[in-house]
Protein backbone atom coordinates (compact mmCIF):
# COMPACT_ATOMS: atom_id res chain seq x y z
CA UNK A 1 0.00 0.00 0.00
CA UNK A 2 2.82 2.41 0.91
CA UNK A 3 4.63 1.66 -2.37
CA UNK A 4 1.45 2.48 -4.30
CA UNK A 5 1.10 5.81 -2.51
CA UNK A 6 4.75 6.64 -3.25
CA UNK A 7 4.31 5.98 -6.96
CA UNK A 8 1.03 7.94 -7.02
CA UNK A 9 2.73 10.93 -5.39
CA UNK A 10 5.62 10.64 -7.84
CA UNK A 11 3.20 10.58 -10.78
CA UNK A 12 1.37 13.68 -9.51
CA UNK A 13 4.71 15.45 -8.92
CA UNK A 14 5.88 14.64 -12.46
CA UNK A 15 2.68 16.01 -13.99
CA UNK A 16 2.98 19.19 -11.92
CA UNK A 17 6.62 19.62 -13.02
CA UNK A 18 5.56 19.45 -16.66
CA UNK A 19 2.68 21.88 -16.13
CA UNK A 20 4.99 24.18 -14.17
CA UNK A 21 7.54 24.24 -16.99
CA UNK A 22 4.73 24.95 -19.43
CA UNK A 23 3.58 27.87 -17.29
CA UNK A 24 7.06 29.41 -17.35
CA UNK A 25 6.78 29.90 -21.12
CA UNK A 26 4.85 33.16 -20.61
CA UNK A 27 5.22 36.03 -18.10
CA UNK A 28 1.46 35.96 -17.54
CA UNK A 29 1.49 32.34 -16.36
CA UNK A 30 4.98 32.22 -14.83
CA UNK A 31 3.81 32.71 -11.22
CA UNK A 32 1.25 29.92 -11.58
CA UNK A 33 3.89 27.71 -13.18
CA UNK A 34 6.26 28.29 -10.27
CA UNK A 35 3.49 27.47 -7.79
CA UNK A 36 2.64 24.21 -9.58
CA UNK A 37 6.32 23.21 -9.66
CA UNK A 38 6.67 24.00 -5.94
CA UNK A 39 3.66 21.81 -5.10
CA UNK A 40 5.15 19.08 -7.30
CA UNK A 41 8.43 19.24 -5.41
CA UNK A 42 6.57 19.04 -2.08
CA UNK A 43 4.73 15.90 -3.24
CA UNK A 44 8.00 14.38 -4.46
CA UNK A 45 9.62 14.98 -1.07
CA UNK A 46 6.64 13.51 0.79
CA UNK A 47 6.72 10.46 -1.46
CA UNK A 48 10.44 9.99 -0.82
CA UNK A 49 9.93 10.25 2.95
CA UNK A 50 7.38 7.43 2.73
CA UNK A 51 9.85 5.13 0.97
CA UNK A 52 10.19 1.69 2.56
CA UNK A 53 14.02 1.77 2.44
CA UNK A 54 14.20 4.54 5.04
CA UNK A 55 15.19 3.03 8.40
CA UNK A 56 15.44 6.16 10.56
CA UNK A 57 14.72 9.84 10.08
CA UNK A 58 17.34 11.47 12.36
CA UNK A 59 19.80 12.47 9.64
CA UNK A 60 16.99 13.28 7.23
CA UNK A 61 15.44 15.70 9.74
CA UNK A 62 18.84 17.26 10.41
CA UNK A 63 19.43 17.75 6.70
CA UNK A 64 15.92 19.14 6.28
CA UNK A 65 16.50 21.75 9.00
CA UNK A 66 19.94 22.79 7.74
CA UNK A 67 18.84 22.92 4.09
CA UNK A 68 15.68 24.86 4.89
CA UNK A 69 17.67 27.39 6.91
CA UNK A 70 20.16 27.91 4.08
CA UNK A 71 17.44 28.12 1.42
CA UNK A 72 15.34 30.56 3.45
CA UNK A 73 18.34 32.79 4.11
CA UNK A 74 19.31 32.79 0.42
CA UNK A 75 15.74 33.62 -0.61
CA UNK A 76 15.33 36.47 1.87
CA UNK A 77 18.79 38.03 1.87
CA UNK A 78 19.95 37.78 -1.74
CA UNK A 79 18.55 40.69 -3.80
CA UNK A 80 16.96 40.23 -7.22
CA UNK A 81 20.03 41.82 -8.83
CA UNK A 82 22.07 38.84 -7.60
CA UNK A 83 19.76 36.14 -8.97
CA UNK A 84 22.35 34.92 -11.51
CA UNK A 85 24.88 34.37 -8.73
CA UNK A 86 22.27 32.63 -6.56
CA UNK A 87 21.26 30.33 -9.41
CA UNK A 88 24.91 29.45 -10.07
CA UNK A 89 25.28 28.46 -6.41
CA UNK A 90 22.09 26.38 -6.57
CA UNK A 91 23.44 24.52 -9.59
CA UNK A 92 26.69 23.89 -7.69
CA UNK A 93 24.79 22.39 -4.74
CA UNK A 94 22.65 20.26 -7.05
CA UNK A 95 25.69 18.94 -8.91
CA UNK A 96 27.51 18.13 -5.68
CA UNK A 97 24.46 16.33 -4.30
CA UNK A 98 24.26 14.15 -7.41
CA UNK A 99 27.98 13.35 -7.26
CA UNK A 100 27.77 12.44 -3.57
CA UNK A 101 24.88 10.04 -4.21
CA UNK A 102 26.92 8.37 -6.94
CA UNK A 103 29.98 8.09 -4.70
CA UNK A 104 27.84 6.60 -1.92
CA UNK A 105 26.30 4.01 -4.24
CA UNK A 106 29.69 3.00 -5.62
CA UNK A 107 31.17 2.76 -2.10
CA UNK A 108 28.26 0.57 -0.96
CA UNK A 109 28.10 -1.83 -3.88
CA UNK A 110 31.41 -1.61 -5.80
CA UNK A 111 32.11 -4.87 -7.66
CA UNK A 112 28.47 -5.94 -7.31
CA UNK A 113 27.32 -3.24 -9.72
CA UNK A 114 26.17 -4.32 -13.14
CA UNK A 115 27.36 -2.57 -16.29
CA UNK A 116 24.14 -0.53 -16.71
CA UNK A 117 24.11 0.73 -13.14
CA UNK A 118 27.85 1.42 -13.23
CA UNK A 119 27.35 3.47 -16.39
CA UNK A 120 24.61 5.50 -14.74
CA UNK A 121 26.71 6.09 -11.61
CA UNK A 122 29.73 7.15 -13.68
CA UNK A 123 27.67 9.50 -15.81
CA UNK A 124 26.07 10.93 -12.67
CA UNK A 125 29.38 11.50 -10.91
CA UNK A 126 31.16 13.09 -13.88
CA UNK A 127 28.32 15.49 -14.68
CA UNK A 128 27.69 16.24 -11.00
CA UNK A 129 31.36 17.00 -10.34
CA UNK A 130 31.66 19.09 -13.51
CA UNK A 131 28.52 21.04 -12.61
CA UNK A 132 29.78 21.70 -9.08
CA UNK A 133 33.13 23.25 -9.98
CA UNK A 134 31.85 24.85 -13.19
CA UNK A 135 29.01 26.58 -11.31
CA UNK A 136 31.42 27.81 -8.63
CA UNK A 137 33.58 29.28 -11.41
CA UNK A 138 30.54 30.97 -12.95
CA UNK A 139 29.58 32.34 -9.53
CA UNK A 140 33.10 33.70 -9.05
CA UNK A 141 33.06 35.46 -12.41
CA UNK A 142 29.61 36.93 -11.89
CA UNK A 143 30.46 38.08 -8.37
CA UNK A 144 33.76 39.61 -9.46
CA UNK A 145 35.83 37.22 -7.35
CA UNK A 146 37.40 35.95 -10.59
CA UNK A 147 38.23 37.93 -13.69
CA UNK A 148 35.43 38.21 -16.24
CA UNK A 149 38.01 38.26 -19.04
CA UNK A 150 38.47 34.88 -20.79
CA UNK A 151 41.59 33.07 -19.55
CA UNK A 152 43.11 31.25 -22.50
CA UNK A 153 46.36 29.50 -23.33
CA UNK A 154 47.82 27.66 -26.29
CA UNK A 155 46.31 24.24 -26.91
CA UNK A 156 43.51 24.85 -24.42
CA UNK A 157 40.66 23.34 -26.44
CA UNK A 158 42.78 20.35 -27.43
CA UNK A 159 43.76 19.60 -23.84
CA UNK A 160 40.19 20.03 -22.59
CA UNK A 161 38.80 17.70 -25.23
CA UNK A 162 41.57 15.19 -24.44
CA UNK A 163 40.60 15.25 -20.76
CA UNK A 164 36.96 14.61 -21.73
CA UNK A 165 38.06 11.61 -23.80
CA UNK A 166 40.24 10.24 -20.98
CA UNK A 167 37.37 10.67 -18.51
CA UNK A 168 34.94 8.66 -20.61
CA UNK A 169 37.57 6.02 -21.40
CA UNK A 170 37.89 5.51 -17.62
CA UNK A 171 34.11 5.25 -17.42
CA UNK A 172 34.09 2.63 -20.20
CA UNK A 173 36.70 0.56 -18.34
CA UNK A 174 34.66 0.78 -15.12
CA UNK A 175 31.53 -0.38 -16.94
CA UNK A 176 33.43 -3.53 -17.92
CA UNK A 177 35.15 -3.95 -14.54
CA UNK A 178 33.43 -1.92 -11.73
CA UNK A 179 35.89 -3.17 -9.11
CA UNK A 180 38.71 -0.84 -10.17
CA UNK A 181 38.10 1.80 -7.52
CA UNK A 182 41.28 3.87 -8.26
CA UNK A 183 39.95 4.46 -11.77
CA UNK A 184 36.59 5.53 -10.33
CA UNK A 185 38.12 8.17 -8.09
CA UNK A 186 40.44 9.28 -10.88
CA UNK A 187 37.43 9.75 -13.15
CA UNK A 188 35.70 11.73 -10.39
CA UNK A 189 38.74 14.00 -9.97
CA UNK A 190 38.85 14.66 -13.72
CA UNK A 191 35.16 15.64 -13.56
CA UNK A 192 35.93 18.28 -10.92
CA UNK A 193 38.89 19.53 -12.97
CA UNK A 194 36.87 19.73 -16.20
CA UNK A 195 34.34 22.03 -14.54
CA UNK A 196 37.09 24.54 -13.81
CA UNK A 197 38.78 24.27 -17.20
CA UNK A 198 35.51 24.47 -19.13
CA UNK A 199 34.42 27.82 -17.65
CA UNK A 200 37.91 29.35 -17.46
CA UNK A 201 38.04 30.50 -21.14
CA UNK A 202 34.46 31.83 -21.18
CA UNK A 203 34.00 35.56 -20.67
CA UNK A 204 31.40 37.58 -18.81
CA UNK A 205 29.21 38.17 -21.87
CA UNK A 206 28.56 34.45 -22.20
CA UNK A 207 27.73 33.75 -18.55
CA UNK A 208 23.94 33.56 -19.25
CA UNK A 209 24.57 30.74 -21.73
CA UNK A 210 26.97 29.02 -19.33
CA UNK A 211 24.48 29.16 -16.46
CA UNK A 212 21.80 27.66 -18.69
CA UNK A 213 24.17 24.92 -19.86
CA UNK A 214 25.22 24.08 -16.30
CA UNK A 215 21.53 23.86 -15.44
CA UNK A 216 21.25 21.25 -18.18
CA UNK A 217 24.19 19.30 -16.75
CA UNK A 218 22.65 19.37 -13.27
CA UNK A 219 19.40 18.03 -14.70
CA UNK A 220 21.13 15.20 -16.55
CA UNK A 221 23.06 14.31 -13.40
CA UNK A 222 19.77 14.22 -11.45
CA UNK A 223 18.22 11.99 -14.12
CA UNK A 224 21.18 9.61 -13.89
CA UNK A 225 20.70 9.61 -10.11
CA UNK A 226 17.12 8.51 -10.71
CA UNK A 227 18.34 5.51 -12.71
CA UNK A 228 20.82 4.62 -9.97
CA UNK A 229 18.18 4.83 -7.22
CA UNK A 230 15.30 3.48 -9.37
CA UNK A 231 13.45 6.74 -8.67
CA UNK A 232 11.01 7.66 -11.43
CA UNK A 233 10.38 11.25 -10.37
CA UNK A 234 14.12 12.02 -10.43
CA UNK A 235 14.40 10.55 -13.91
CA UNK A 236 11.51 12.67 -15.21
CA UNK A 237 12.45 15.90 -13.42
CA UNK A 238 16.10 15.58 -14.39
CA UNK A 239 15.24 14.89 -18.03
CA UNK A 240 12.96 17.95 -18.11
CA UNK A 241 15.67 20.10 -16.56
CA UNK A 242 18.40 18.76 -18.80
CA UNK A 243 16.46 19.08 -22.05
CA UNK A 244 15.01 22.54 -21.33
CA UNK A 245 18.38 23.90 -20.18
CA UNK A 246 20.12 22.62 -23.30
CA UNK A 247 17.47 24.01 -25.65
CA UNK A 248 17.58 27.37 -23.84
CA UNK A 249 21.38 27.48 -24.21
CA UNK A 250 21.07 26.95 -27.96
CA UNK A 251 18.35 29.60 -28.29
CA UNK A 252 20.44 32.12 -26.37
CA UNK A 253 23.44 31.39 -28.59
CA UNK A 254 21.28 32.09 -31.63
CA UNK A 255 20.09 35.32 -30.01
CA UNK A 256 23.74 36.42 -30.03
CA UNK A 257 24.18 35.13 -33.61
CA UNK A 258 26.89 32.75 -32.50
CA UNK A 259 27.24 29.01 -32.73
CA UNK A 260 26.88 26.99 -29.57
CA UNK A 261 30.37 25.59 -30.07
CA UNK A 262 31.81 29.10 -30.33
CA UNK A 263 30.37 29.97 -26.93
CA UNK A 264 31.85 26.87 -25.30
CA UNK A 265 35.23 26.86 -27.06
CA UNK A 266 35.64 30.54 -27.94
CA UNK A 267 36.92 33.44 -25.88
CA UNK A 268 34.30 36.10 -26.52
CA UNK A 269 33.18 38.37 -23.73
CA UNK A 270 36.46 40.02 -22.80
CA UNK A 271 36.60 43.55 -21.55
CA UNK A 272 39.80 44.57 -23.23
CA UNK A 273 40.69 48.16 -22.58
CA UNK A 274 42.12 48.59 -26.05
CA UNK A 275 38.74 48.05 -27.69
CA UNK A 276 36.79 50.25 -25.35
CA UNK A 277 35.87 53.87 -25.59
CA UNK A 278 36.98 56.32 -22.95
CA UNK A 279 35.67 55.39 -19.51
CA UNK A 280 35.22 58.97 -18.39
CA UNK A 281 31.87 60.69 -17.99
CA UNK A 282 31.92 62.10 -21.51
CA UNK A 283 33.74 61.70 -24.83
CA UNK A 284 34.12 63.51 -28.14
CA UNK A 285 30.91 63.64 -30.16
CA UNK A 286 28.63 62.83 -27.22
CA UNK A 287 25.51 64.91 -26.57
CA UNK A 288 25.54 65.10 -22.78
CA UNK A 289 22.29 66.20 -21.15
CA UNK A 290 20.94 66.93 -17.69
CA UNK A 291 18.02 65.58 -15.70
CA UNK A 292 15.98 68.61 -16.77
CA UNK A 293 16.75 67.94 -20.45
CA UNK A 294 15.59 64.34 -20.10
CA UNK A 295 12.44 65.41 -18.25
CA UNK A 296 11.57 67.93 -20.97
CA UNK A 297 11.99 65.35 -23.75
CA UNK A 298 9.94 62.74 -21.89
CA UNK A 299 7.17 65.18 -21.05
CA UNK A 300 6.72 66.04 -24.73
CA UNK A 301 6.74 62.40 -25.88
CA UNK A 302 3.55 60.75 -27.12
CA UNK A 303 5.18 57.31 -27.25
CA UNK A 304 8.01 55.77 -25.23
CA UNK A 305 9.88 52.47 -25.40
CA UNK A 306 11.92 51.56 -22.32
CA UNK A 307 14.96 49.35 -22.92
CA UNK A 308 16.26 47.82 -19.66
CA UNK A 309 19.71 46.31 -19.25
CA UNK A 310 22.07 45.02 -16.60
CA UNK A 311 22.76 48.59 -15.47
CA UNK A 312 19.14 48.82 -14.31
CA UNK A 313 19.68 45.70 -12.21
CA UNK A 314 22.87 47.07 -10.67
CA UNK A 315 21.21 50.39 -9.79
CA UNK A 316 18.01 48.60 -8.68
CA UNK A 317 16.16 51.17 -10.73
CA UNK A 318 13.19 49.01 -11.81
CA UNK A 319 10.77 50.64 -9.32
CA UNK A 320 11.86 54.13 -10.40
CA UNK A 321 11.31 53.13 -14.03
CA UNK A 322 7.80 51.97 -13.18
CA UNK A 323 7.01 55.20 -11.30
CA UNK A 324 8.25 57.28 -14.24
CA UNK A 325 6.13 55.40 -16.76
CA UNK A 326 3.04 55.71 -14.54
CA UNK A 327 3.42 59.49 -14.52
CA UNK A 328 3.89 59.60 -18.28
CA UNK A 329 0.86 57.34 -18.80
CA UNK A 330 -1.23 59.84 -16.86
CA UNK A 331 -0.08 62.46 -19.38
CA UNK A 332 -1.27 60.25 -22.25
CA UNK A 333 2.08 58.72 -23.27
CA UNK A 334 2.01 55.23 -24.80
CA UNK A 335 4.43 52.95 -22.92
CA UNK A 336 6.16 49.79 -24.09
CA UNK A 337 9.17 47.80 -22.83
CA UNK A 338 11.66 46.16 -25.21
CA UNK A 339 13.22 42.99 -23.76
CA UNK A 340 16.30 41.57 -25.47
CA UNK A 341 16.71 37.79 -24.93
CA UNK A 342 20.24 38.15 -23.52
CA UNK A 343 19.83 41.42 -21.61
CA UNK A 344 21.11 41.00 -18.06
CA UNK A 345 23.04 38.07 -16.72
CA UNK A 346 20.59 35.21 -16.98
CA UNK A 347 17.61 34.25 -19.14
CA UNK A 348 14.57 36.35 -18.21
CA UNK A 349 16.58 38.62 -15.89
CA UNK A 350 14.81 41.79 -17.06
CA UNK A 351 11.37 40.15 -16.96
CA UNK A 352 11.91 39.14 -13.34
CA UNK A 353 12.99 42.63 -12.28
CA UNK A 354 10.14 44.35 -14.09
CA UNK A 355 7.62 41.88 -12.68
CA UNK A 356 8.96 42.72 -9.22
CA UNK A 357 8.11 46.37 -9.95
CA UNK A 358 4.56 45.39 -11.08
CA UNK A 359 5.08 46.39 -14.70
CA UNK A 360 2.04 45.07 -16.67
CA UNK A 361 2.85 41.98 -18.70
CA UNK A 362 1.08 43.35 -21.76
CA UNK A 363 3.65 46.15 -21.96
CA UNK A 364 6.57 43.72 -22.33
CA UNK A 365 7.65 42.87 -25.89
CA UNK A 366 10.50 40.71 -27.11
CA UNK A 367 12.89 41.72 -29.87
CA UNK A 368 10.92 40.26 -32.76
CA UNK A 369 7.70 42.03 -31.79
CA UNK A 370 9.12 45.45 -30.87
CA UNK A 371 11.94 46.17 -33.31
CA UNK A 372 9.68 47.60 -36.03
CA UNK A 373 8.13 49.99 -33.48
CA UNK A 374 11.24 52.07 -32.80
CA UNK A 375 11.01 53.96 -36.08
CA UNK A 376 7.52 55.18 -35.08
CA UNK A 377 8.45 56.06 -31.48
CA UNK A 378 9.15 59.52 -30.07
CA UNK A 379 11.59 58.45 -27.34
CA UNK A 380 13.58 55.33 -26.53
CA UNK A 381 14.79 55.31 -22.92
CA UNK A 382 17.82 53.03 -22.49
CA UNK A 383 18.37 52.17 -18.81
CA UNK A 384 21.75 50.52 -18.40
CA UNK A 385 21.70 48.48 -21.63
CA UNK A 386 24.80 48.45 -23.82
CA UNK A 387 25.72 45.70 -26.27
CA UNK A 388 22.10 44.78 -27.04
CA UNK A 389 21.49 48.31 -28.43
CA UNK A 390 24.79 48.72 -30.29
CA UNK A 391 24.23 49.52 -34.01
CA UNK A 392 27.71 48.13 -34.73
CA UNK A 393 26.07 44.70 -34.79
CA UNK A 394 24.39 45.83 -38.02
CA UNK A 395 26.88 48.29 -39.52
CA UNK A 396 30.41 47.11 -38.68
CA UNK A 397 31.47 43.76 -40.20
CA UNK A 398 34.69 43.92 -38.18
CA UNK A 399 32.86 44.06 -34.85
CA UNK A 400 32.85 40.89 -32.71
CA UNK A 401 29.09 41.30 -32.26
CA UNK A 402 28.39 41.77 -35.99
CA UNK A 403 25.28 39.83 -36.97
CA UNK A 404 23.96 39.64 -33.41
CA UNK A 405 20.26 40.64 -33.35
CA UNK A 406 20.02 43.96 -31.49
CA UNK A 407 17.21 46.38 -30.70
CA UNK A 408 16.71 49.15 -33.29
CA UNK A 409 16.94 51.86 -30.63
CA UNK A 410 18.74 54.33 -32.89
CA UNK A 411 15.65 54.56 -35.13
CA UNK A 412 13.63 56.40 -32.45
CA UNK A 413 13.29 60.17 -32.89
CA UNK A 414 15.18 60.74 -29.64
CA UNK A 415 17.22 58.28 -27.61
CA UNK A 416 17.92 58.93 -23.91
CA UNK A 417 20.67 56.75 -22.45
CA UNK A 418 21.06 56.50 -18.68
CA UNK A 419 24.56 55.26 -17.88
CA UNK A 420 27.21 55.74 -15.22
CA UNK A 421 29.99 56.44 -17.74
CA UNK A 422 31.15 55.70 -21.27
CA UNK A 423 32.65 52.37 -20.20
CA UNK A 424 31.89 49.44 -22.53
CA UNK A 425 29.59 46.50 -21.96
CA UNK A 426 30.63 42.86 -21.64
CA UNK A 427 31.77 42.72 -25.27
CA UNK A 428 34.39 45.40 -24.50
CA UNK A 429 33.68 47.47 -27.63
CA UNK A 430 32.56 51.05 -28.15
CA UNK A 431 28.86 51.67 -28.70
CA UNK A 432 28.00 53.67 -31.82
CA UNK A 433 24.62 54.57 -30.34
CA UNK A 434 26.23 56.85 -27.76
CA UNK A 435 27.61 59.22 -30.41
CA UNK A 436 24.56 59.34 -32.67
CA UNK A 437 23.16 62.89 -33.15
CA UNK A 438 19.71 61.88 -31.83
CA UNK A 439 21.15 60.37 -28.61
CA UNK A 440 21.12 62.26 -25.30
CA UNK A 441 23.53 60.81 -22.73
CA UNK A 442 22.60 61.39 -19.08
CA UNK A 443 25.42 60.17 -16.83
CA UNK A 444 25.02 58.93 -13.28
CA UNK A 445 23.34 56.23 -11.23
CA UNK A 446 20.14 55.27 -13.07
CA UNK A 447 17.97 55.15 -9.95
CA UNK A 448 19.09 58.58 -8.73
CA UNK A 449 18.77 60.07 -12.20
CA UNK A 450 15.24 58.70 -12.65
CA UNK A 451 14.25 59.96 -9.19
CA UNK A 452 15.34 63.50 -10.15
CA UNK A 453 13.56 63.23 -13.51
CA UNK A 454 10.37 62.15 -11.71
CA UNK A 455 10.63 65.16 -9.41
CA UNK A 456 11.03 67.41 -12.46
CA UNK A 457 7.90 65.91 -14.06
CA UNK A 458 5.89 66.21 -10.86
CA UNK A 459 6.98 69.81 -10.44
Amino acid sequence: MTASWVQLLYLAASVLFILGLRGLSSPETARRGMFLAEVGMLLAIVGTLLHRDIISYEWIIAGFIVGSAIGTAMGLLIPMTKMPERIALSHAFGGLAAALVGISEYYRHGVELGSVKMGAIGFECVLGALTFTGSLMAFGKLQGLLTGVPVTYRGQNTSNISLFVVTFVLLAVLIVDPGRSPLFYGMLGLGFLLGVLMVLPIGGADMPVVISLLNSYAGLAASATGFVLSNNVLIIAGALDGASGFVLSILMSRAMNRSFGNVIFGAFGSTAESAAVAAGPAAVGVNEGTDADAAAVLEAAQSLIVVPGYGMAVAQAQHAVRELTEILEQHGTSIKYAIHPVAGRMPGHMNVLLAEADVPYDQLFDLEHINDEFGKTDVALVVGANDVVNPAAKTNPGSPIYGMPVLNVEQARTVIVLKRSMSPGFAGIENELFVRPNTLMVFGDAKKTLTRVIQQLKG
